[in-house]
């Protein structure tokens, strides 16, 4: 796919992955509309780039709201007149036992993570189609591939959003629109701090900053640079790659949930000794 001189619309563009994206895009030199729910970081950033010379629009959106996210297709139109690239990248987690999940945290979980995706294809799909050229990417997880404890929500919008893509891809085949689902394992990003921008009925309050090592101990990993998934996701667009998978050992968690499937053997964590 064509890059330079097109146009590219991201959503939580404003940290981690989408905005190292937003950054790669602009190098490779598209127009890219930057669209999230922080409004004065997503200002701060698309600032910051616009003063380098790059061709950003900022749009403060809530991806959980069709109406908003219809309002960056508008806004992304009347500005550039056209959308070939679009990463609903938008992403939220809540960690706790499924038992003690609130109604109002599935609601958020499911409206940012499954719903934002489903809006954003319904308000940019039909545009791709009738140019006959674009490409959507889709941020799954590896959580969308196999399941772990205590994560619930987000395991049940990940899965939900490897198979829309699977299911957007077979659809689009031969309209000249192509479709990648992102399925990244640790990335340094503050998604284990996504509960600052929990609604107030959620009842989260905005987690302490979570230092990465921590992390990665406790995943037995290392976390991944944005920078570098950006690069795998020009790549799988270029290419027309359905799958990105960030971490080698995500083929191997994801290939063990299969074979317990195929011999009926009961789920197990990943991360339980073998």
């Amino acid at each position: 796919m064509q890059l330079t001189e097109r146009t590219a619309v991201i959503t939580g563009a404003a940290s981690g992955i989408g905005l190292a994206l937003t950054k790669r895009l602009l190098e490779e030199g598209m127009s890219v509309v930057m669209a999230d729910v922080e409004g004065a970081t997503l200002a701060r950033e698309a600032s910051a780039l616009s003063e380098s010379g790059a061709k950003v629009l900022a749009v403060e959106c809530d991806v959980s709201d069709s109406d908003q996210i219809a309002n960056v297709r508008d806004q992304a139109l009347a500005k550039f007149g056209a959308v070939h690239l679009l990463m609903n990248n938008a992403g939220v987690a809540s960690g706790s036992p499924n038992i003690r999940t609130k109604p109002q945290v599935w609601d958020w979980v499911v409206g940012v993570n499954l719903l934002g995706v489903a809006y954003g294809v319904s308000a940019f799909a039909p545009l791709m189609v009738e140019q006959g050229e674009g490409h959507i990417v889709n941020t799954a997880s590896e959580a969308g591939l196999c399941a772990t404890p205590m994560l619930g929500s987000y395991h049940a919008t990940k899965y939900a959003v490897v198979g829309l893509s699977e299911s957007l891809f077979m659809e689009l085949d031969g309209t000249g629109v192509g479709v990648s689902c992102l399925c990244p394992e640790l990335v340094d990003t503050k998604i284990f701090e996504s509960g600052r921008n929990a609604p107030p009925e959620t009842g989260i309050k905005p987690p302490p900053q979570i230092p990465i090592s921590q992390i990665e101990q406790f995943m037995s990993t290392v976390a991944m640079d944005p920078r570098d998934v950006a690069g795998q996701i020009v790549y799988a667009v270029r290419a027309n790659h359905f799958w990105i998978i960030t971490h080698q050992v995500t083929r191997a968690r994801a290939s063990q949930r299969n074979a317990d499937f195929h011999e009926m053997r009961n789920p197990r964590s990943p991360f339980a000794p073998r």
